[in-house]
C-alpha cells in the first residue's frame, strides 16, 4: 500500500498518511470548493488502511480553520478509528491548536467526546509550527 501525500493549497490541507509508520497528518485549512472531490481519496485510502493497520496508529490534526463539510468528513474518519480501538489496536489522535485559538481547542474536545479514541491535546504558541513535516 502506498502512502498518501496531498500538497496543501489555500483551501485544502496537507494530507500525509504514511502506511509504513501508521502516522497520518492533516495540517492547514480545509475549505474546499468540492469537498467530496478532495476528501473521497483520503477516506478511501483510510478504508484500505483499516484492512492492515499499524501499531500504533496516530492521527495528527493541526487545522487553523475548517468548514462544516470538512468537519463531517473529519468526524467520519474519527468514527472509523473507533473500529481500530474496539479491536484492541493502539490508536490515538494528537490534536494541535494555537494557544490563542480557544475555539479550535473546544472543537477538538467535542470530537474527543464523540469518539472512543484517546486524544492528546498539544498547544503551541502562535508563532511556532506544531507539526514539522
Amino acid at each position: 500500500m502506498n502512502d498518501l501525500l496531498i500538497q496543501p493549497t489555500a483551501q485544502t490541507p496537507l494530507i500525509h498518511f504514511c502506511f509504513g509508520s501508521g502516522v497520518m497528518e492533516i495540517k492547514g485549512r480545509s475549505i474546499p470548493d468540492q469537498p467530496d472531490e478532495f476528501w473521497l481519496p483520503v477516506l478511501n485510502w483510510f478504508e484500505s488502511y483499516l484492512l492492515m493497520p499499524k501499531r500504533p496508529t496516530i492521527i495528527k490534526i493541526d487545522l487553523e480553520y475548517f468548514n462544516i463539510s470538512s468537519s463531517k468528513r473529519i468526524l467520519f474518519l474519527l468514527y472509523k478509528l473507533n473500529e481500530l480501538t474496539e479491536s484492541g489496536m493502539d490508536v490515538k489522535v494528537q490534536w494541535y491548536y494555537r494557544q490563542s485559538d480557544e475555539d479550535m481547542f473546544e472543537v477538538g474536545q467535542d470530537y474527543a467526546y464523540m469518539v472512543k479514541v484517546p486524544f492528546e491535546f498539544k498547544e503551541y504558541l502562535d508563532n511556532d509550527m506544531a507539526i514539522a513535516i
